[in-house]
């Protein structure tokens, strides 16, 4: 029974006539709720509360919860709170206990695991799930032995690995508003109302009804091959084992599309309600619809068996491309870029999954899948757009063959509760069925019986297929409409199946459209680009030669083409080394190979001039064979010059200030644009400073974005002169650091991500998670030589979808 005392701690400690939070009493009744309200008071904190006994049991997490299994976040106990307390959202004045802003970051609801319950926080530990927005899966609360004379119980929150587990900072650094109220930590502060929202508009969502839903896009389909291909243009993914899909949303609202343009949203209601959460206008959505089995992996026979006898609960769908955004149409990009977008819009937990990839080392990845019991995997080109077709630059390897078959008839059991003794399977071959061989084995009673009733309706007198006399003795016919996948050995010299087992229906294929598969050779994508005078050293004192800096672009290339691609470029050309005359180059002159491409764009005065841009590592490669080290790009598209789609403010210190100071200035500045509702991202600039990268969804052009990066960067010189100067005045950036918001006006450039500088050492430029940048000691920390690094790192979880966040500029 709940204890008369438990807020006795809590109204002692406030003055409720100065403020707003609730007095509140204990609850009759015990409930599940949750919530975590970030809280600025002294110290940033995030407020975790659980209800227990009528009451909020509540910690206070310092650095807020983190979604990585390996971090353990400090959380220490404080009061109980009333559960009136749990729609609290605003300012506590600040001579009052825990005087500061308070946002409703999270809420939803909780459950200790089985077997456990909420007494285990009396002795000392708690397992238990959260289903709430932002947070959700297993967490544990541990309690620390006390040390001294410590007054305050000391917790340890920590997520366990499980499918909502993510990077250290991804959930406090992209939830930056109200799950209540869509407000900022600045706009709760300033007072501002919440926005309006319709009752059935989830948060974040923005719904514009204008947008229609996209349509269904034919899609890309991979072709069977023998072995992985090579080469780090290409990228790797899991195959995964179920249905494929595309999810259309717009105006929140979505719809399921199976890989024939079947509308299946009434299959996967899960599905469709997780689509239409995602904070986007409208999109189109590439994936694979899947049930786990008991080990956690894909399988296509527990989607069936879930499908038949449950429903869609806990399916997922892993989303590997995006065809659409916003009304536009992605699939003329290469595909890096299109999955680098998809990244920064899937949330790191829920229904809908963003599918991982990695570049380069595909026979590693195919041998661990394998391994571990996975169909295979699919390598795609990086640089390829997305054809709506099957072709070359989709490539699929399996662990085993498995082929979709046309069921044409079935033989009878001597068993009387057996349905049937084997299947007889089919193929299209030069527009005819061809009998493939016979599958008896992987089937239960319940799928016997299924087969059965649905064989029985389709029951012909006349074979549709010529099978061999001992084979066609005794088969009841059906006609060709139902498809079964099937897992056998090889084929025979006859091109018969051997050792086959049933995996399933295919119900997302019609009958018509099942051909053999048979894998074809990769073809060798020659080096279009030659390399004059590969050996020739371009930065002495490190001995690195021209080759040596086009090799490293080639091995980057997948990771640096979605920043590269489709923006006019400054090259920073050094035709004799870094250490001779180096010039900037933006217009075309002549010389260079087709890969780099022109774009017109008008001047200041009226004129018009060609741009250089380039749209796949053809181009990079083009550009260094003509002397080129260094890229610089616009801050937009050169399909869309007027609508910048990042801000850079590329912060630059003084002679004498140490790294130190860098990093505490980028964190700063998270931190304020954090808190006008913007996610940034750093990048260490190979040369002293760090650039802090704020992505826009392009809408507003460049008279604004400069504005906007003009008045931020001032207001903080004007709230700490003696730290930051907003103006190039050598003079005034004494001791300083120079916030550089230049980058943001029509025309102007900056380094982009990967590119090596023309400096001693060749260092590269970086980007960082902002957990890791804590460790970092100077911005020039890698280098040329760590390509592979910078590869492998640019696919780990803690940087996927680097760069990448769908927002617009706040009005300030």
């Amino acid at each position: 029974m709940p204890q008369p005392d438990l807020l006795d701690r809590y109204k002692a400690k406030r003055n409720f006539a100065n403020t707003a939070e609730p007095a509140g009493e204990i609850a009759a009744t015990s409930g599940n709720l949750f919530i975590v309200q970030k809280h600025d008071a002294t110290r940033l904190h995030w407020d975790l509360r659980l209800e227990v006994d009528g009451v909020l049991k509540s910690w206070a997490v310092t650095r807020g919860p983190s979604a990585n299994p390996d971090d353990k976040r400090l959380a220490v106990r404080t009061e109980d709170h009333p559960m009136a307390y749990a729609t609290f959202e605003g300012t506590i004045p600040e001579e009052e206990y825990g005087g500061g802003t308070v946002m409703l970051w999270d809420r939803g609801t909780w459950e200790p695991i089985a077997g456990k319950s909420a007494s285990d926080l009396e002795e000392g530990h708690l397992h238990f799930v959260l289903h709430g927005e932002r947070m959700k899966g297993e967490w544990i609360l541990i309690r620390m032995k006390p040390r001294g004379r410590e007054r305050n119980e000391n917790w340890l929150l920590r997520k366990v690995d499980d499918e909502y587990s993510g990077g250290s900072d991804d959930l406090v650094e992209r939830g930056l508003t109200s799950v209540a109220t869509d407000r900022t930590m600045e706009a709760i502060a300033s007072g501002a109302k919440p926005a309006k929202r319709g009752k059935s508009a989830p948060r974040g969502t923005r719904r514009n009804r204008a947008l229609q839903l996209p349509d269904f896009h034919p899609p890309q389909l991979a072709t069977l091959v023998s072995a992985v291909p090579g080469g780090s243009d290409w990228i790797h993914e899991v195959k995964y084992d179920g249905y494929r899909a595309q999810v259309a949303i717009a105006g929140g609202k979505a719809k399921v599309f199976t890989r024939s343009g079947l509308d299946w949203s009434n299959k996967f209601p899960e599905i469709v309600n997780a689509a239409e959460a995602l904070d986007v206008d409208s999109a189109l959505i590439d994936g694979e619809i899947c049930a786990m089995d008991a080990s956690g992996r894909p399988d296509f026979s527990t989607l069936r068996t879930a499908l038949k006898d449950s429903g869609s609960s806990g399916l997922t769908m892993f989303a590997f491309d995006l065809l659409s955004l916003h009304g536009e149409e992605l699939t003329q990009q290469p595909n890096i870029e299109r999955k680098q977008l998809l990244a920064g819009l899937i949330p790191p937990q829920g229904a809908i999954r963003y599918a991982e990839h990695i570049v380069g080392a595909g026979e590693a990845l195919l041998q661990t899948m394998c391994q571990e019991g996975y169909e295979g995997i699919v390598s795609k080109r990086a640089g390829a757009t997305y054809k709506g077709k099957r072709g070359l630059s989709w490539l699929k390897i399996k662990c085993t063959r498995r082929q979709e078959f046309v069921i044409v008839g079935w033989t009878a059991s001597t068993a009387r509760s057996r349905g049937f003794k084997s299947l007889l399977l089919a193929v299209h071959e030069k527009g005819e069925l061809r009998y493939a061989g016979k599958v008896g084995t992987g089937f239960d009673a319940d799928l016997l019986a299924d087969l059965r009733a649905r064989m029985d309706k389709l029951a012909v007198d006349k074979a549709s297929v010529e099978a061999p006399r001992i084979a066609a003795r005794g088969v009841h016919w059906v006609a060709p409409k139902l498809v079964a996948e099937v897992a056998f050995a090889e084929f025979t010299a006859d091109n018969i199946m051997r050792h086959a087992s049933f995996i399933g229906l295919r119900e997302d294929k019609p009958a018509a459209k099942v051909e053999l598969e048979k894998p074809v050779d990769i073809p060798e994508a020659p080096d279009t680009i030659k390399i004059s005078n590969p050996d020739r050293v371009i930065f002495p004192g490190d001995g690195i030669t021209k080759g040596e800096l086009a090799a490293y672009y080639r091995r980057v290339g997948a990771i640096m083409l979605p920043w590269v691609s489709d923006r006019p470029i400054s090259l920073l050309r050094c035709p004799q080394g870094r250490a001779k005359r180096c010039f900037f180059q933006k217009h075309d002159t002549g010389g260079f190979d087709g890969a780099v491409h022109k774009v017109p764009i008008r001047e200041k005065d009226g004129s018009t001039e060609e741009y250089l841009w380039v749209d796949n590592v053809d181009g990079v490669i083009a550009a260094v064979q003509m002397g080129s080290i260094e890229f610089h790009g616009w801050g937009s598209r050169a399909s869309d010059i007027e609508r910048p789609d990042r801000l850079i403010f590329d912060l630059d210190p003084d002679e004498g200030l140490d790294f130190d100071n860098v990093k505490k200035a980028a964190a700063d500045i998270k931190r304020h644009l954090a808190d006008l509702g913007l996610v940034s991202f750093a990048m260490l600039s190979g040369g002293k400073g760090i650039h802090v990268v704020v992505p826009l969804t392009p809408g507003a052009e460049w008279p604004l974005v400069k504005d906007f990066a003009l008045r931020f960067a001032q207001a903080l010189a004007q709230a700490e002169p003696l730290r930051f100067v907003a103006t190039m005045s050598k003079a005034k950036r004494k001791g300083r650091i120079f916030i550089d918001w230049l980058r943001n006006q029509r025309g102007s450039t900056a380094v982009l991500p990967y590119v090596v500088r023309a400096r001693p050492g060749a260092p590269v430029a970086a980007p960082v998670a902002w957990e890791e940048l804590r460790d970092i000691e100077r911005a020039d920390r890698f280098r040329l030589p760590d390509a592979d690094g910078l590869v492998a790192r640019a696919t780990s979880k803690n940087l996927a979808g680097w760069g990448f966040a769908d927002q617009k500029l706040p009005n300030i």
